[in-house]
This record gives C-alpha cells, sequence and structure tokens, in this order.
C-alpha cells in the first residue's frame, strides 16, 4: 500500500472520546461495606414493608435499573418497568389474606467491592420468609445475589440486580 494514504489517516483529526467519569476518593473498604450494607438494609425493608413504600423505593434505584432472576427471567429493564410491577405487589400484599415476604441478608455472608469512580459490587445469600395474612412466618427459601450499586450525590442508586441459585427450604 502507498504511504501517502496511511500518512492522510494518520493525519485526520482523532475523534473525542467521552470523558471519564468523575473519579470517587476511595473510601476505606469498612466505611464502603457499611454504608452498601445499610443502603441494602433501607432497599429491602422498604421493597418488602407490608405497607409498601414506592417512593422509598423508587429513589434508590437508577433510572436504568436492570433485574435478571434465574426463576422469573428478566424482571425489569428500567425502573418504570420496575416501579409499576412493585405497585402491582403493593395492592396485592394489601388485601388482609395476602402472602407477604420478608427478606433476611445471610449473617457473614456479605461482600462488598469497589467500582472505582462508580460505586460497588454487593453480593451474598438471603434467606425467604412468607406469611399469609397475619400467620406464622416460615422460611420459603434462600438465593445468592450480586448488585451494583451507583454512588451519586444522591445517595446509592440500585443499578442492577441478578438475583440466582433460588433454593426452596427443606
Amino acid at each position: 500500500m502507498p504511504l501517502f494514504p496511511i500518512l492522510l489517516l494518520a493525519a485526520q483529526p482523532a475523534m473525542p472520546t467521552p470523558a471519564p467519569p468523575p473519579v470517587q476518593a476511595e473510601m476505606p473498604p469498612a466505611v464502603l461495606t457499611d454504608q452498601v450494607a445499610a443502603a441494602d438494609a433501607r432497599f429491602f425493608a422498604a421493597f418488602f414493608d407490608a405497607r409498601c413504600n414506592p417512593a422509598e423505593v423508587r429513589a434508590m434505584i437508577a433510572d436504568d435499573f436492570e433485574m435478571y432472576h434465574d426463576k422469573g427471567g428478566v424482571i425489569a429493564t428500567s425502573a418504570d418497568q420496575f416501579m409499576a410491577l412493585y405497585a402491582s405487589q403493593c395492592a396485592e400484599r394489601a388485601k388482609p389474606d395476602a402472602w407477604r415476604s420478608r427478606r433476611e441478608l445471610v449473617p457473614g455472608s456479605l461482600l462488598v467491592d469497589p467500582v472505582p469512580g462508580f460505586g460497588a459490587i454487593e453480593e451474598g445469600d438471603h434467606r425467604f420468609y412468607e406469611r399469609q395474612g397475619e400467620g406464622a412466618e416460615t422460611l420459603a427459601g434462600s438465593a445468592h445475589f450480586a448488585h451494583l450499586w451507583e454512588k451519586t450525590p444522591q445517595g446509592w442508586k440500585l443499578k442492577r440486580v441478578l438475583s440466582y441459585s433460588h433454593r426452596k427450604a427443606p
């Protein structure tokens, strides 16, 4: 190939590349773990609360929220889609004899790793309990999860959820 066309390509201005996200100051691992664990606890308390709290749940998820589940498939590909599903569950849970659930993080299973300049990856195991109406609560099953959290000026936002390895209680 003649050298002239190669030189012309090399002389063309480079396409601008998008600026990287602003780099956040790294926080000590224990502080990061405490913050993500607190956000996790707030999210699941609001999500599973029998009264339901759509405003609090919505404030804690990113607009482009996505959730994938090994039993339910693609649960949501946006915050709006997820919130519509949540609202329908809230209406169902309001009935006096409805099934209600509670999530419990398995002690000692939580791992949190930083995603520099963005947030954190959280993974662990959780158990789910169910009761009908005001009946006795029983262990329904357990699962593994991986969550991607984004640190924003408004606080921690849940961006991606992978929920898998679901097992029924013995």
